[in-house]
């Protein structure tokens, strides 16, 4: 599995790139989950989305769209991680029925990132521009969930940006201090079949690698631990979202890099930090 993976990461993106602002970047933004989303879920899309569907994501449910969606939130899982140790992800890919390359959004930091990833704008629209966790108060994925009349919900340790910028809404969150707890919650949603979108963060790799560096053996042992957790969540979604057809994404914010001292950082405009790896399954009734 890891070097046929390892073959169609190196093909896609050459397909992907030479098109953007920067050619060494893919053409398509972390910007396409909320219009995607939408278009499958048959809503109208937050109003300020300037960001089209992606067609790759689309294509493979044909007639038959999606009814329940869940999304899981590795941090910092860049694209290059891929490309160099296909053997730790495999899992996950395995667990996929899309591979698409994609570009973050500057500065790629948490907030910033997850906010045009759930809006379907730029920084400058949506207003987090810097390392920032205020309550958004453009229209986003949730938001028009909400006027659809669709149950979202959000899974995430207390303290981290998903946690926060997405507050004040008239949904449901459930907040806690380890992302033990947070997974085990996640899976009891699945189990229980009461929301249409379900998002679940987590921050494991992304602590480990500020704290270790991107390739130290304990952000690997992580990155295989994320890869095996989408992979868990989807068993989960098979499981219990008996006669609804779901997509369920892995869906990072933005890349990483090593910074003098071992340490691993992420903010710039640079290929380490910007290329990240979205994947996505469908989940047929």
């Amino acid at each position: 599995m890891a070097g046929k993976l390892t073959d169609f990461v190196k093909s896609t993106v050459q397909t992907l790139r030479g098109e953007s602002e920067n050619p060494a970047y893919p053409v398509t933004a972390i910007t396409h989950v909320t219009p995607t989303v939408c278009r499958l879920l048959g809503i109208k899309e937050p109003k300020q989305c300037a960001t089209a569907p992606a067609r790759e994501v689309l294509q493979f449910f044909g007639e038959k769209k999606p009814d329940r969606v869940l999304l899981y939130n590795p941090d910092a899982v860049a694209w290059w991680l891929w490309e160099k140790y296909p053997e730790l992800l495999a899992e996950a890919a395995a667990a996929a029925d899309c591979i698409l390359p994609l570009r973050s959004v500057m500065p790629s930091v948490t907030p910033v990132c997850f906010a045009s990833m759930y809006t379907g704008a730029m920084p400058k629209v949506h207003g987090i521009q810097t390392y920032t966790k205020p309550v958004l108060k453009t229209e986003t994925l949730f938001d028009a969930c909400l006027k659809a009349g669709l149950k979202p919900a959000i899974v995430s340790t207390e303290g981290d940006s998903i946690s926060k910028i997405f507050l004040k809404r008239d949904m449901d969150y459930y907040i806690y201090p380890t992302t033990q707890e947070v997974m085990a919650a996640a899976h009891k949603l699945i189990a229980e079949d009461a929301y249409d979108l379900i998002t679940v963060y987590d921050a494991t790799y992304d602590s480990t690698m500020h704290k270790y560096g991107p390739e130290a053996p304990e952000s690997l042992a992580v990155l295989r631990q994320n890869a095996e957790r989408y992979a868990a969540l989807r068993h989960s979604v098979q499981k219990y979202w008996i006669g609804h057809t779901a997509l369920i994404g892995f869906c990072p914010d933005h890349g990483c890099h090593e910074i003098d001292g071992g340490c691993g950082s992420h903010g710039l405009d640079q290929a380490e930090d910007m290329i990240v790896c979205h994947m996505y399954a469908a989940i047929a009734a």
